[in-house]
């Protein structure tokens, strides 16, 4: 970060929400390498997952002089977790188990934004919090784009000319009134998941590839225009879907071959007969977390 003055940036690959998932960040990773990219930025959400917190970590760390890393909220989740919230969560106990400690500080040492250049902000999910969707409302449960207004209202008087963000796993490119472009590069590592909070929503790519953006800036007389590039790549995802079963999440599995949530009749049948009476809450990644 410290040679960016001195950087010149047209070119910028964005990967996000890469959830453990190494499988799909090798081959993003190998994709981007094919590419005339001048910068890559990395917006959060990176260990936590089922899959390979380490190895995933590692691989990051063979290209951290070419990444440009912030922190997402499930980073935050990690370095924060007490042992209570270990003990009761079987992932957050898994993944806490394989990183090192020097992972764990790497995370907490990772900012909230950043500033690229003049031109181009980072953020996870808002510029003010990195829970928070910039660009869908999810009222309905579904993902519908906020309008013009709201979108700029939660910009909160960041200006660059582009904003890349990450936070839905939904790749989407949105232009404002402002003449600002606001880019979701998308997920690399979990297609789908369902939360309940502030309400019971979805969010799913209806694909298991890795996504990625690429933004590039073209300059001509009458000034720069930013021109994105919404990238699938094909990975192993059985693999990745295999490793997530090992470690007893079969929804995040099901996520991953299909890029869609796993029906919840479907995911309980297992331990319970159509005729039981249940009660249950869900969290993002679809942990149970209580049945009566």
């Amino acid at each position: 970060m410290d040679n960016l003055e001195k950087k010149q940036i047209t070119t910028i690959a964005a990967i996000s929400d890469v959830h453990s998932n190494v499988y799909a960040l090798e081959a993003v990773l190998a994709d981007i390498r094919y590419r005339d990219v001048d910068q890559i930025v990395n917006l959060g959400d990176i260990l936590y997952g089922p899959i390979a917190p380490h190895a995933t970590y590692e691989l990051l760390m063979a290209n951290r002089d070419d990444t440009i890393t912030i922190r997402g909220n499930q980073d935050r989740q990690i370095y924060e977790a007490t042992t209570a919230e270990i003990a009761n969560n079987p992932t957050m106990g898994f993944i806490i188990k394989d990183l090192s400690k020097k992972a764990i500080e790497w995370m907490r040492s990772l900012p909230f934004d950043f500033h690229v250049s003049e031109d181009v902000y980072l953020c996870h999910g808002s510029p003010t919090d990195d829970m928070i969707y910039l660009l869908e409302d999810i009222e309905t449960g579904q993902p519908i784009v906020r309008n013009d207004a709201t979108i700029l209202a939660l910009l909160d008087g960041i200006d660059n000319d582009v904003i890349l963000c990450g936070h839905t796993h939904i790749p989407r490119t949105v232009v404002l009134s402002s003449g600002q472009t606001i880019v979701n590069s998308g997920r690399v590592g979990y297609p789908a998941y369902e939360d309940d909070l502030p309400i019971i929503h979805k969010m799913q790519t209806y694909s298991p590839h890795a996504n990625y953006a690429l933004i590039k800036c073209i300059e001509t007389q009458q000034g720069k225009h930013w021109q994105t590039e919404h990238v699938k790549v094909a990975y192993n995802h059985e693999a990745a879907a295999n490793m997530a079963l090992r470690n007893g999440r079969e929804d995040w599995a099901f996520a991953l071959k299909t890029g869609r949530v796993v029906p919840v009749r479907q995911y309980l049948k297992t331990f319970y007969s159509s005729n039981d009476s249940i009660t249950f809450r869900l969290t993002m990644d679809f942990d149970l977390i209580e049945i009566t």
